[in-house]
């Protein structure tokens, strides 16, 4: 499909749409706010890899199945965006699988 997880451009780093799997195991859990933490999980990961931290996100998009999930997930937006404050988004839409119900896209500056 032409997929990247992640690009670099200079001072930006662009991170693709994540859904919530435990790419450990290959595992999605059935809770939207443990699907949330897996996405922050894996963001971090890619962004510690390219030399960025989730305190240079400066622009989030938050995809969710549906908006009463947002209670769910609340906290965990918190714990993870709370002291980058990004600009942010949040969609309601459908995901490609049924399984999924939070995808979290970011876009991190350093300069």
């Amino acid at each position: 499909m032409g997929y990247s997880r992640a690009v670099v451009k200079g001072e930006w780093c662009f991170v693709s749409g994540t859904t919530g799997y435990d790419y450990r195991t290959m595992e999605m859990p059935e809770k939207a706010a443990d699907q949330a933490r897996n996405c922050f999980e894996t963001i971090g990961d890619v962004l510690r890899d390219a030399g960025f931290t989730l305190d240079d996100v400066v622009r989030v998009q938050y995809t969710v199945t549906d908006v009463g999930i947002l209670d769910e997930i609340a906290p965990v937006l918190v714990e993870y965006m709370g002291g980058a404050r990004p600009a942010a988004t949040m969609v309601v839409a459908g995901l490609i699988r049924p399984e999924m119900k939070v995808e979290i896209e970011v876009t991190a500056f350093r300069g």
